[in-house]
C-alpha cells in the first residue's frame, strides 16, 4: 500500500471508529434520560456499551493501524490538516493500542454497573452500598492508567489527564493552581466583606414550576443560538451535553424553590453544545475535527454561562422572559437585583452551584483526592475524611453527609478519573477568550444586552471552533489571544466583577 493509499486508509478507519463512538454516547444518555432504573436494564446497557467499546478498541488497535501511521506520515503530498490529523490519529492509536481490549471491555461494564448504583444509592447517601463498585472501578482506572504511564513517559495520574486534555501535565496545573490558593482566600474574604456592608439582595420568591423553568431555558437557548430541529432539552441527575453536531442532547436538573439552578445548567450545556455544532464540517469524522479537549469544552460552557449570562448584559436582557414566561412581577425581577443574585458568593457544598470565587476550590478539592486515590495514598474507606479535610481547609465548610460530599459528582462513578482539572482550566480560558473577543470586537457587550449573540459565536466560531483539533492546545490559546494560557483575565475579571472596580459585569 502507498504512503497515500495508508493515509486515506487511516481516514476509513477512523471515521468508523468515531461513529460507533458516537452510537455509544447516544447509549449513555438514554442511560441517563430515560432508561428504566432497574438492576437488569443496567446490566443490559453495560453489556450493549462493553461491546461496542470493544469494537472501538478491535479498530483501534488492529495490528495494521500501526503500519499504516507510519506509510502515512512518509507521504510529501499531506496538507496541514491532514497532517494534523495524523497527530490526533496517532494521539488516539497510543491511549487505545497500550491497553488490552478485556481491560476497556472490563472497565466499561463496571463504569455502567456503578454509575447505575450511584443513581440509586446517592439520595439516601449511601456510600457504603456503592463503594464495592466504585473500588471495582478505581482497580480498574488504576491499572489502565499504570500501563499507559509507560507508552506516555509519565506518571499514571498524568496519563489520566492526557485522555481528556491531551498534553495537560501537573507540572502546568500544580503552578496555576498554587496562584489560584494564594489569590482566592484574601479575595474572598474581600468580596464576603463587601457583601455584607450591602443590603442583601430581595429573595425571588417560588415556587417556580418545571415547565416553566423549561419554557424559559428552551427561549433563551434559542436566543443564544441553539436549534432545537438538531437538538433537545431533558432532565437527568445530572446536567450533561452529549449527542452528536446533528443530534445535540442536552440535560439540566430544576429546583422548584430556585429557578436560577436549572436555568445555568441549561446555559452552561448550550456552550458545549454550541461548539460541537461549530466544528470543522469537513472533518466531521476525523479526529482533527473533534474538540480540543475538555478543558478547551469547558472554557466553550464556562464562558456561556460565567462570562456571559451572569453578566449585566445579558440579564438586561433576559429579565423581560423571566417576568413573562415564569409569570412574575415586582421590584426583585430588577436586572440590577437578577444580577446581585446572580453573583452573590456565598461558600457552599456544592460544586455544580458555586459561584465563581469558590468555584476552584471544589477542583482544587477533587484534584488532590483523586492524585492520593490513584496513587494509593489514600483509599476509598478514607475517601469521606479526606473530602472534609479538604473542603474544611479550601472552603471551610464539612459535609453533614455523603450526597453533599464524595457523592455529589457522577465522575469518577462513572470512570471519569483526571477531568476535574479541565473545569478550573476552563474557567481560566473562558476569561482569557472572553477578553480577547471583547478587545477584537468593542461592541459584543452591548450587543448581548439587546440579545444580539452573533458577534460573540461569530469570533469564537472562527477562532476556536472549527480549529477542532487543528492546533495542539498551547497553540490554539495563543493564537486566538495573542498569549499564553495565565490566570491574569481571571483574577481580572473576579475582581471588576465582585469588588467593582469597575462597572462591567
Amino acid at each position: 500500500m502507498t504512503a497515500c493509499n495508508a493515509y486515506e486508509e487511516l481516514e476509513k478507519r477512523f471515521k468508523r471508529l468515531l461513529i460507533l463512538r458516537e452510537t455509544s454516547a447516544m447509549l449513555q444518555w438514554d442511560a441517563s434520560t430515560m432508561m428504566p432504573l432497574s438492576a437488569s436494564s443496567s446490566t443490559s446497557r453495560g453489556e450493549q456499551l462493553a461491546t461496542l467499546n470493544r469494537l472501538c478498541h478491535e479498530i483501534l488497535t488492529h495490528p495494521e493501524i500501526k503500519d499504516l501511521l507510519y506509510e502515512a506520515k512518509n507521504q510529501d503530498e499531506l496538507s496541514r490538516w491532514q497532517l494534523a490529523n495524523l497527530r490526533e490519529m496517532e494521539h488516539m492509536w497510543k491511549h487505545g493500542n497500550s491497553i488490552p481490549g478485556e481491560l476497556v471491555e472490563a472497565l466499561s461494564k463496571a463504569s455502567m454497573n456503578c454509575e447505575s448504583k450511584w443513581r440509586s444509592t446517592r439520595a439516601d447517601s449511601d456510600y457504603n452500598s456503592v463503594k464495592p463498585f466504585l473500588q471495582e472501578v478505581l482497580d480498574l482506572v488504576r491499572e489502565s492508567a499504570s500501563i499507559k504511564s509507560s507508552v506516555f513517559n509519565c506518571p499514571p495520574y498524568e496519563a489520566l489527564l492526557d485522555e481528556h486534555s491531551p498534553g495537560l501535565r501537573q507540572n502546568i496545573i500544580d503552578p496555576i493552581f498554587s496562584e489560584i490558593e494564594t489569590f482566592i482566600p484574601d479575595f474572598l474574604s474581600s468580596v464576603l466583606e463587601k457583601q455584607a456592608k450591602e443590603p442583601p439582595p430581595m429573595n425571588l420568591n417560588g415556587p417556580f414550576h418545571i415547565k416553566k423553568q423549561e419554557a424559559l431555558g428552551r427561549v433563551l437557548m434559542e436566543n443564544i443560538g441553539f436549534d432545537f430541529n438538531q437538538g433537545r432539552l431533558d432532565t437527568s441527575l445530572h446536567p450533561f451535553s452529549g449527542g452528536t453536531p446533528e443530534d445535540l442532547r442536552i440535560t439540566t436538573r430544576y429546583n422548584t424553590e430556585d429557578f436560577t439552578t436549572g436555568l445555568m445548567g441549561i446555559l452552561h450545556e448550550t456552550g458545549h453544545a454550541l461548539y460541537e455544532k461549530n466544528l470543522p464540517k469537513k472533518w466531521r469524522y476525523q479526529p482533527v475535527g473533534q474538540a480540543r479537549g475538555m478543558d478547551i469544552h469547558e472554557s466553550q460552557s464556562l464562558l456561556i454561562e460565567m462570562q456571559v449570562c451572569r453578566s449585566r448584559e445579558f440579564l438586561a436582557f433576559a429579565v423581560p422572559f423571566m417576568k413573562k414566561i415564569l409569570t412574575k412581577e415586582g421590584p426583585e425581577w430588577s436586572a440590577d437585583n437578577l444580577y446581585r443574585i446572580s453573583t452573590i458568593v456565598k461558600p457552599g457544598l456544592i460544586r455544580v452551584d458555586a459561584d465563581e470565587v469558590t468555584y476552584p476550590a471544589h477542583v482544587i478539592l477533587r484534584y488532590n483526592i483523586e492524585k492520593a486515590l490513584i496513587s494509593g495514598d489514600i483509599k476509598l474507606d478514607d475517601l469521606p475524611q479526606a473530602w472534609n479535610h479538604w473542603l474544611s481547609k479550601l472552603i471551610g465548610l464539612v459535609a453533614p453527609d455523603h450526597k453533599n460530599g464524595c457523592m455529589q459528582d457522577i465522575h469518577w462513578f462513572d470512570g471519569a478519573w483526571g477531568y476535574f482539572p479541565s473545569y478550573t482550566f476552563g474557567s481560566i480560558l473562558a476569561a482569557q477568550l472572553f477578553q480577547a473577543a471583547k478587545e477584537s470586537d468593542s461592541q459584543i457587550a452591548s450587543n448581548i444586552s439587546k440579545g444580539n449573540f452573533a458577534p460573540l459565536l461569530k469570533w469564537l466560531e472562527k477562532h476556536i471552533h472549527s480549529k477542532g483539533s487543528f492546533f495542539e492546545t498551547s497553540d490554539l490559546i495563543e493564537k486566538a489571544t495573542g498569549k499564553s494560557l495565565g490566570i491574569q483575565d481571571f483574577k481580572r475579571h473576579l475582581e471588576n466583577r465582585y469588588l467593582n472596580i469597575n462597572a462591567s459585569g
